[in-house]
């Protein structure tokens, strides 16, 4: 075998490795807030997804820094599940907000989705300069929350919002709100000082993966009567162009970060190249 192939084939050992010990520790979170995560709704599969692209992202970490990331990713779908799923109308939506919100400023929490919250808080406070960057994580966290009601009354009024609009809702898929919270925890030096700036990048990167999760989810999403990107008038190569334009958009953002923090770019950079790529989707 030559060198080059066994190199390879030991790197993505390795990352395979470390998303299986990701996964054990995933699953072992969920049990601790078992009513969150149903197994019909949270299955092997779903854990196995998580695990690969938070190994896959950072290659480089051990299951230990990218724990908070991944936790994060998993409470996000739990928070939007009941959005989605079992919220019983917008009064409910708007009270589950504002409890996050409140266990985000230091609320003792109530309920199992805002004690997973606390304890990913009480996780990020164990860092020292989380204190000082708390506001831009709570911040995050408001858009996020935010993003997700507004989604749900797009849905609930069968409102048809405008490409644009739904593109600019991109903070529902909550990736913004894990990045800030591994960049906190697990970030250089570099990072935590330019986490506003990094906002930035994460946020193209974002909307990218919207728009790719909705063409990859299209056909569950009409069978579910979820919003989805393709239900508003544009078409595959509409979305397929834009996506294009965001990747490269995120590439001229990450170039001085990657000066800056090279591992922080290539963070972002793989996020893109792997969730494509896992979906089968090119170009």
């Amino acid at each position: 075998m030559p060198d080059d192939e066994l190199t390879e084939a030991f790197e993505l050992g390795s990352t395979c490795a470390l998303a299986a010990e990701c996964g054990r520790d995933l699953r072992q979170c969920a049990q601790m807030y078992g009513e969150l995560f149903p197994p019909g709704a949270f299955d092997a599969e779903l854990y196995t997804t998580l695990s690969l692209t938070g190994a896959f992202s950072a290659p480089w970490a051990t299951a230990q820094r990218l724990r908070v990331a991944n936790r994060a990713a998993l409470w996000v779908l739990a928070v939007g599940r009941m959005v989605d799923r079992t919220s019983t109308g917008r009064r409910t939506v708007v009270a589950l907000a504002e409890e996050c919100l409140a266990v985000a400023d230091g609320a003792t929490p109530h309920a199992a989705v805002t004690r997973f919250l606390a304890d990913l808080r009480d996780e990020l406070a164990t860092v020292r300069e989380f204190e000082a960057l708390r506001p831009l994580w709570r911040d995050q966290l408001a858009r996020m929350m935010e993003a997700m009601t507004r989604a749900w009354s797009w849905r609930d009024t069968r409102a048809v919002p405008s490409f644009a609009r739904y593109l600019d809702n991109a903070d529902s898929r909550g990736t913004c709100f894990v990045d800030v919270s591994h960049w906190i925890y697990a970030g250089d030096f570099w990072a935590r000082r330019h986490l506003a700036e990094l906002r930035e990048a994460s946020a193209h990167v974002q909307r990218y993966l919207h728009l790719l999760a909705d063409i990859a989810t299209y056909r569950r999403a009409v069978s579910w009567g979820d919003l989805n990107v393709l239900m508003l008038g544009v078409s595959r190569a509409e979305v397929g162009e834009t996506m294009a334009r965001l990747a490269r958009e995120a590439g001229d953002l990450l170039a001085p970060i990657g000066e800056g923090s090279p591992r922080t770019a290539a963070y972002l950079r793989r996020q893109i190249g792997f969730n494509a790529g896992y979906h089968g989707i090119s170009g």
